[in-house]
């Protein structure tokens, strides 16, 4: 049964590394031509999908958490103007979810020094000083990733860092993380 397992596990990851290598040609693609730059640009390039829109909207969505190139709002306008408010709020939704487990799961395996590169030496070590220091981190994340604004990308490869376990950092964003997504896909549905 053990060698079964590896062997599934092996599969899986392979499927995986190949889906986040097909994944990332379409965010290659949209920012070296120039789509990501303005809401119409990136609404033209997934418009230019079709039926497969949304998926791309969503890859792109959760590969923008993974590697912070693009603000996740732009991807939230162009959902909302594009498939509606319900239709934006679940690509988005089902994207930034996907994207932040993903990173912070990477965080422990390549540990500080990715976290690092994403801010400055002395912001990472005043955030990890706070949290040795503080019983409420769990407390303070939800309220992050609840509200807008927050460094939500930083957080999620931060929070890899901090022992919380994988369950607890799951519920958190499943359950703070809709409410701000929701909230933009209905301004940006009606605005634009």
């Amino acid at each position: 049964m053990k060698g079964f397992t590896d062997k599934l596990k092996g599969v899986l990851t392979a499927a995986l590394v190949f889906l986040l290598l097909f994944s990332l040609l379409f965010l290659i693609r949209g920012w070296a031509g120039g789509y990501f730059d303005s809401v119409d640009g990136m609404r033209e390039y997934i418009g230019s999908y079709g039926l497969m829109g949304p998926l791309v909207l969503t890859v792109i969505q959760a590969l923008q958490v993974v590697l912070p190139v693009l603000p996740g709002f732009l991807g939230c306008i162009v959902g909302a103007s594009l498939f509606g408010a319900l239709g934006g709020f679940f690509c988005n939704y089902i994207g930034i979810s996907a994207g932040s487990i993903a990173a912070f799961l990477l965080a422990p395996r390549f540990g500080t020094s990715l976290v690092r590169k994403m801010v400055p030496v002395e912001k990472y070590q005043r955030c990890v000083d706070w949290v040795n220091g503080k019983r409420s981190y769990t407390a303070v994340l939800f309220l992050a990733i609840l509200l807008p604004l927050a460094p939500d990308d930083f957080l999620c490869y931060f929070s890899g860092l901090t022992g919380m376990s994988a369950r607890r950092f799951t519920w958190i964003i499943v359950v703070g993380k809709p409410w701000c997504i929701l909230a933009y896909s209905l301004i940006f549905a009606y605005i634009i």
